[in-house]
């Protein structure tokens, strides 16, 4: 769910994964721009004289009790959330704006009645609303960084049988080393870029814009208009929990078998619904679609349409010559092989552009900033003169530097952290994974440092995160490296949640360190905070995950409720690199070829265009999830634009104010259903009613066979 607001050329941004670390959100299209450019008015409109009369907490203070308690929570609640769209599509679009939300309220509500008793000590602050969104960011990020729906779950036993490559080896999930492994791989990246923080945040000044429109929405909540606000954000955000939650506990009655329910009701015809178009009546994708920017959305569409209604009916017709006539639906032998890696070239194409084009933009940035930062160096201390390469700060900049310079953390805290991480790490996981060799962990470890900078600085610069790109390139090195007799697939998994973890927190706690910059927090509060987040992520994440493992015996599978797309994907990225392309069939290798140029293409023909004709071409890697999915959930998202489009016809002001908490609202509530619906699958308990849809001539079937005597 990283890191709020995030996006870059502001449609692009999301999908399969990166939809996580991107994020999706108006808050992010919108606020963003809007508070930067109040940013740069600052000496028109300070926001820090605002604040000037109230206390700065130190840093010990701004770490309170109630902020963890409430933080934990808050945990609990968005790692159910995301664990359920990790499980389902892998679109996980920003929550920042609920967690900022529900820990204002929570917290406000909680001072307000100390403050009534006489009990209250200490008022509710922006430091502590802060501290509240890290932590809780940090905790339900695990969810996503974890791999629970992707290289973790793609060890499994269930996923192996699936791609046909069993024999290459597997490991089955077990809470006890998934909570080991996560405790060992997820703090690395928060010491490596601690060193780097005044360098990022003040020497460079990089935008962060997730962190930064964070920041400004934390700032409104204290303000006497943003506190009257936020308080009818999160009435409207209540509202629409409670309608989501009762809807999906109605909809649980109808689900008792196979193909059941609300979510089987084939909306445009039973010969569409076999190809998986079809309104689902999910209340989560419809709230994801008022949050992603519309050309995520048509973009799944149309790759949906692409996929489903055109490819796969043209390439099932070559049964019997591409591919055997005989294999099952599943086989990684037939349709599904140009399933899985056709939107796996896809990926990978969009990703190499991308990651090329990041990487350039990341060096070219510190190319220019080094150079600047060369001629005009001055100590922390001074305000430097305007001059031609460095302006004089404003009240706003000068009082927000003296406080992130207040509290440092010593640099040899952070190295020797590093250390003696990286060496407990290099000792234990070869015992977890036997694959995955001491000296493939040790390379990891020297390179990533810079690839951690790379990836933060390239969030800084352009609000983009490429932890999955620098995972999926483990999976192809370290995969290859090991070879298929040594295990190279698990090896490449396993190496790919290592390289993960490390780049992804360390993104987050540079914008995290901005965030706290910009509204006065300490960054040893920010790294703390963000530090226990992980820690409560690494219980939390796998607990909720294993729930859902105990509950459903079909996750994974492709029908179920839980498919789990990515985890074959992620796998089937693992196969390639160990065994090349010798084992697709026929005509496939063409077809990803074909697939991995035109994202390349499409991507150069988006940034060659001006911005007003650019942002209306689609995006690949948003095109490539229904590939392997189906179009359902994308008609769902597409519902939810409909629903956004039409009220900021009829009420732009409002629509603006409130879009957020109501979808924020809808997918909580069906999310935290998913915690009943698992207790009750574990319990044995199940649902009374299976409402099913057939056609005319199979129900007149079935009638006949009922009434027989």
């Amino acid at each position: 769910m990283r890191k709020g607001v995030r996006n870059t050329d502001r449609d692009g941004q999301i999908v399969e994964h990166e939809l996580q670390e991107t994020g999706c959100s108006p808050e992010s299209e919108k606020e963003t721009n809007k508070h930067v450019e109040e940013e740069e008015d600052e000496e028109d409109e300070s926001v820090e004289k605002i604040f000037e009369s109230r206390e700065v907490p130190s840093w010990k203070k701004q770490l309170t009790l109630r902020a963890f308690v409430v933080s934990f929570m808050l945990s609990i609640l968005f790692s159910f959330i995301v664990m359920k769209l990790n499980l389902t599509t892998g679109i996980i679009p920003s929550l920042n704006v609920s967690a900022g939300l529900l820990g204002f309220f929570f917290v406000k509500t909680w001072t307000k009645v100390l403050y009534k008793s006489g009990y209250l000590k200490q008022p509710f602050t922006r430091q502590e609303n802060t501290v509240i969104q890290t932590c809780v960011v940090a905790s339900s990020g695990i969810a996503f960084s974890g791999g629970f729906g992707t290289y973790l779950f793609g060890m499994s036993e269930r996923i192996a049988k699936q791609s046909g490559d069993a024999s290459r080896g597997f490991k089955d999930p077990s809470l006890g080393w998934i909570i080991g492994f996560l405790f060992v791989v997820s703090f690395l990246g928060l010491f490596s870029v601690v060193p780097l923080r005044k360098i990022m945040v003040i020497d460079f000044k990089l935008t962060y814009p997730s962190g930064t429109a964070t920041a400004h929405l934390i700032n409104s909540f204290h303000t006497p208009q943003g506190a009257k606000l936020a308080k009818k954000q999160v009435r409207m955000l209540g509202r629409f929990f409670s309608l989501s939650f009762l809807w999906s506990f109605f909809q649980w009655f109808f689900t008792g078998g196979d193909n059941c329910g609300f979510s089987n009701f084939p909306t445009f015809g039973l010969k569409a619904y076999q190809y998986k178009f079809y309104f689902d009546f999910s209340a989560t994708y419809v709230g994801v679609g008022m949050i992603c920017p519309y050309i995520i959305n048509v973009s799944v569409l149309l790759g949906g349409i692409l996929s489903w209604g055109i490819m796969w009916p043209l390439i099932e017709t070559k049964k019997g010559d591409w591919f055997p006539a005989d294999v099952e639906s599943s086989s990684m032998h037939g349709l599904q092989a140009y399933k899985v890696f056709i939107a796996v070239a896809i990926i990978l194409g969009d990703g190499l552009y991308n990651f090329c084009k990041v990487l350039s933009r990341t060096l070219s940035g510190l190319f220019v900033q080094l150079r600047g930062t060369s001629r005009t160096s001055f100590t922390i201390e001074e305000d430097p003169t305007a001059s031609p390469y460095r302006p004089k700060q404003s009240y706003d900049d000068q009082r927000r530097t003296r406080f992130f310079l207040k509290d440092q953390i010593p640099t040899w805290f952070a190295i020797g952290g590093y250390i003696t991480i990286a060496a407990t790490s290099t000792a234990i996981l070869p015992h977890m994974f036997h694959q995955l060799r001491w000296y493939y962990i040790l390379v990891i470890y020297i390179s990533a440092p810079v690839l951690a900078f790379c990836n933060a600085y390239g969030a800084g610069l352009t609000d983009w995160s490429l932890a999955s790109t620098y995972g999926k390139l483990a999976i192809f090195t370290i995969g290859a490296w090991a070879g298929s007799e040594h295990g190279g697939m698990l090896a490449g998994l396993a190496a790919c949640g290592v390289m993960m973890n490390i780049v992804s927190t360390a993104s987050d706690l540079t914008q995290d360190f901005k965030t706290g910059y910009l509204t006065l927090s300490s960054p040893r509060s920010m790294f703390i905070s963000q530090v226990i987040g992980t820690a409560m992520g690494c219980v939390v994440s796998p607990c909720v995950f294993w729930l859902f493992y105990n509950a459903f015996d079909d996750l994974g599978l492709p029908n179920s409720e839980y498919p789990a797309p990515f985890a074959t994907v992620y796998r089937s990225m693992a196969k390639l690199g160990v065994e090349g392309v010798s084992s697709l069939p026929r005509e496939c290798l063409v077809l990803c070829y074909a697939f991995f140029g035109v994202a390349i293409l499409i991507n150069i023909v988006k940034d060659s265009l001006p911005s007003k004709w650019g942002r209306f071409v689609p995006l690949p890697m948003a095109m490539a999830i229904p590939f392997f999915l189906g179009p359902y959930f994308a008609i769902d998202m597409c519902v939810g634009s409909l629903i956004l489009f039409a009220w900021e016809r009829v009420d732009a002001a409002k629509a603006g104010a409130f879009g957020t908490a109501v979808a924020s609202g809808l997918i909580c509530g069906d999310g935290i259903w998913s915690l009943p619906s698992s207790v009750l699958a574990i319990a044995g308990v199940n649902p009374p009613v299976c409402m099913k849809f057939l056609s005319a001539a199979t129900n007149s079937q079935v009638d006949k066979f009922l009434n027989r005597p």
